[in-house]
């Protein structure tokens, strides 16, 4: 797309958003500008960081893919934490984490796969990231496991250690991978053709996003709770979906677009990094955080929704492990998406 026609599109749909939220009255249409202001401004986002992994490789432009891409999510639950809305809080990040390993996989995986026979990315680097899911699988059961036998003061010192243990647990993957045995987990793709952007420029187009996806988040946040009472959504659909879907559009464009280039080792970093920077690191923080509030928040997360996480965890492991994909297993991991979100939809 021509590069004057993108950045009118997100000038013109965050004007609109900003439009909505200041002069009218109506939540749903506060709701759906929003909305479509943040998945533009995520598109941005993606672009960026497909530019910036062109200098420093398809590892590191697929973390901060990851990275800033969780941004949006982040900022979103950040300021639902803030009005103490927590159940909607741990709906997104399980949407979060089950739609980056089903629904952001598996279209890269089946549109990969329909345009080349079999793709293949660095199996030592799979078994890795299978390791680190399990992690955030236990560390999510575990408080809930003990809800019952424990009073709320101690579940939420429980919470706080184990917050504190898997961002530890995070940073150190993070030095494990990027530093001290990179070349053992680093990809064979080659970047081809030319960025967008100088080094630079890319660098400053991610902080620029991201700001932006901080302010049309906050408008989003006011809105999303009333919406959901007038449609009759349940926070957990609302939550893991609706907003997981909004905050994953960057990671949704940019791993499709690679993995269509047969670089579908970066674009199952992107979306199985996504997701352990969600549990590992994301989740944590947010607990973290609501230290600073009035109410603070616990990791205990809902029967229905550790049971998503666990599902979505298995079946992506079960794929992923071998190091190659095709289209089939793309269907497969949708399959399992679309079930689980159908089940959520009618809690």
């Amino acid at each position: 797309m021509n590069k004057r026609l993108f950045f009118l599109l997100i000038g013109a749909s965050v004007v609109l958003a900003a439009f909505s939220h200041y002069f009218l009255q109506n939540e749903i249409i506060r709701f759906i500008t929003a909305s479509l202001a943040i998945i533009f401004l995520a598109a941005w986002l993606g672009k960026a960081t497909e530019s910036v992994a062109h200098y420093a490789g398809n590892r590191i432009g697929g973390f901060l893919n990851a990275t800033f891409g969780n941004a949006a999510e982040l900022i979103i639950a950040f300021f639902l934490v803030k009005e103490g809305n927590f159940d909607m809080v741990k709906a997104s990040i399980t949407g979060s984490i089950i739609g980056n390993v089903l629904l952001v996989l598996g279209l890269s995986v089946l549109f990969g796969g329909l345009k080349f026979k079999e793709q293949k990315f660095n199996g030592r680097l799979a078994g890795y990231n299978a390791s680190l899911m399990t992690l955030g699988v236990v560390a999510l059961f575990i408080p809930a496991v003990f809800l019952g036998e424990l009073p709320l003061e101690r579940i939420q010192t429980l919470s706080i250690v184990i917050a504190v243990i898997l961002i530890i647990a995070y940073v150190l993957w993070l030095i494990f991978s990027l530093v001290t045995h990179k070349e053992f987990l680093a990809d064979t793709e080659q970047e081809e053709g030319e960025p967008l952007w100088s080094k630079g420029v890319s660098i400053i187009m991610l902080i620029v996003a991201t700001v932006f996806v901080a302010v049309v988040s906050e408008w989003l946040v006011h809105s999303v709770e009333i919406v959901s009472h007038t449609l009759g959504w349940s926070e957990l659909f609302v939550g893991g979906f609706v907003i997981a879907i909004i905050g994953n559009a960057a990671e949704h464009s940019a791993a499709v677009l690679l993995a269509m280039k047969n670089k579908i080792g970066a674009a199952v970093e992107i979306a199985i990094g996504s997701s352990l920077q969600i549990a590992l690191f994301v989740a944590p923080t947010l607990v973290l955080v609501s230290l600073l509030f009035e109410h603070p928040m616990n990791i205990v997360f809902s029967v229905f929704e550790l049971a998503a996480i666990a599902v979505g965890t298995l079946i992506a492991i079960s794929i992923s492990r071998d190091g190659a994909t095709n289209w089939f297993e793309g269907v497969l991991l949708l399959s399992v998406y679309i079930i689980i979100g159908t089940a959520f939809y009618f809690v």
